[in-house]
């Protein structure tokens, strides 16, 4: 069967889409990548919260889809709204790799003294998800966070040029784009860059962070058949509780949120992570099934909240 796959035109979502390519034609299937360039890529706004609504970094790649321009699309599953077209269905989310996110630190300012975020006072870090600068304010209001947009490989360069102390990025993305990334990605080699993991369950990451959400029309049926056996059934609960919960909280890249599911053993542990009128709200839950600790979980966050977080991810 010949697919054409959707994608974005960064570096790090061709490599994505190349591994999701490659375990198709293992299968028997042809295939070609489409690159589609979104609103998101074209926009040049500081924060991603000011881009526009959810979904603009998938919008144009669905519509591809609805035409019948390409089969399927490869997404990183955070960018996907949670109330997607009806006529587009998720029909394969693939193991999920490392959802945490990572602090790189010019090496010369790494402060040890200084727990989960290794930085001295007042020091410079790189973001645009007001996600990730809700967490740094939150656990040390020291640090200055500055906008910082562009792929993964001019993040980088800017910092090693000096433009900040560190950047955060998702270690998914860097784990991705190790092995066939440009020169910059040398860091993972280089003495001048410290690559710092943040624990998930402290600085929680955005929900479905690591996971890869392979779409296409609920109407062909080929193509969910060519799919099914890229679907990870674990990884597919993980990511449906912690979606559950920002669909309920009626929020995307304007709302400060941070979910993480680990089902990996036969228990599910959840952490959530709110930022609301300038108070965090982090909340653990224990149980068997992911979506029953996702509804404890949404009791609890909706028990106390109060009024709409007017922060971003």
């Amino acid at each position: 069967m010949r697919l054409r796959i959707g994608t974005r035109n960064s570096h790090l979502a061709r490599t994505q889409s190349e591994s999701i390519a490659e375990q198709l034609v293992a299968a028997g299937h042809t295939t070609e990548l489409v690159p589609i360039i979104t609103a998101g890529d074209r926009s040049r706004a500081p924060v991603f919260a000011s881009i526009g609504p959810q979904g603009v970094f998938v919008r144009e790649i669905n519509q591809a889809l609805a035409t019948g321009s390409i089969d399927l699309a490869v997404h990183s599953y955070k960018d996907v709204p949670t109330n997607g077209p009806d006529e587009l269905a998720i029909a394969a989310v693939p193991p999920r790799i490392d959802a945490a996110d990572c602090l790189l630190i010019r090496t010369e300012l790494v402060d040890r003294g200084n727990g989960i975020l290794p930085l001295p006072e007042g020091a410079r870090v790189g973001t645009s998800s007001v996600r990730r600068q809700a967490w740094l304010n939150h656990l040390r209001a020291d640090l200055r966070p500055e906008p910082l947009r562009g792929n993964v490989p001019t993040r980088i360069r800017r910092l090693q040029e000096g433009g900040y102390d560190a950047i955060v990025l998702a270690a998914a993305g860097l784990e991705r784009l190790q092995t066939s990334g440009p020169d910059e990605l040398t860091v993972f080699r280089s003495e001048r860059i410290t690559v710092e993991r943040l624990d998930p369950e402290r600085f929680v990451p955005a929900p479905a962070q690591g996971a890869l959400a392979l779409q296409c029309r609920r109407d062909r049926a080929d193509v969910r058949e060519a799919l099914a056996p890229l679907d990870h059934s674990a990884t597919r609960n993980a990511i449906d509780a912690e979606r559950l919960l920002l669909a309920r909280l009626e929020g995307g890249c304007e709302l400060a949120f941070g979910a993480y599911c680990d089902s990996s053993d036969s228990k599910c542990v959840m952490h959530a992570m709110l930022e609301r009128k300038g108070h965090i709200s982090v909340e653990t839950r224990h149980g068997a099934e992911p979506l029953a600790v996702a509804d404890d979980l949404w009791r609890l966050l909706n028990s106390t909240r109060s009024g709409t977080p007017s922060t971003s991810c």
